[in-house]
């Protein structure tokens, strides 16, 4: 039911290429792929563009309205942050992390409840969408997964 509600909102047809949804053994997942230009965040950074909010927007006064949990992931490509190395500087550990944790903030903004947000993961590039292409803009993304009911 809402992933129907969302396609037939008239603002997310210009986003359907790079909205995923899929069920998985944890409940409905829908990821946000990103493109080269940064569709949903800034490039390299943890601020949400205006089309980002929009859909996050768009999820959260629809998830709101559900009785059902919601976990928050941040996930990159494999490019390096900045040069940063495992035990110095801003990596994409921190960025993924930054990323879901700015997604859940502007969830709550928008309607999700305090108690419906049970975990926020960050993942860095070690769960790509696009395994054969590490480097692939669409392993940046956030993704909402909305928990099945128990």
């Amino acid at each position: 039911q809402l992933e129907q509600a969302l396609k037939e909102m008239p603002e997310f047809s210009q986003l359907r290429e790079n909205v995923v949804f899929s069920v998985t053994s944890e409940g409905l997942r829908i990821d946000m792929l990103e493109n080269a230009k940064g569709m949903f965040f800034v490039t390299g950074s943890p601020t949400p563009t205006a089309t980002g909010e929009m859909l996050l927007e768009m999820l959260a006064k629809e998830i709101g309205r559900l009785p059902n949990g919601v976990i928050i992931e941040g996930h990159t490509d494999a490019q390096p942050f900045r040069n940063a190395g495992p035990t110095t500087g801003y990596s994409n550990w921190e960025l993924g992390a930054d990323r879901a944790n700015a997604a859940r903030r502007l969830l709550h903004q928008y309607g999700v409840r305090k108690e419906q947000v049970v975990e926020v993961r960050g993942f860095a590039d070690q769960r790509p969408f696009n395994a054969k292409d590490l480097f692939d803009p669409r392993n940046r993304r956030v993704s909402v997964v909305v928990k099945f009911t128990t």
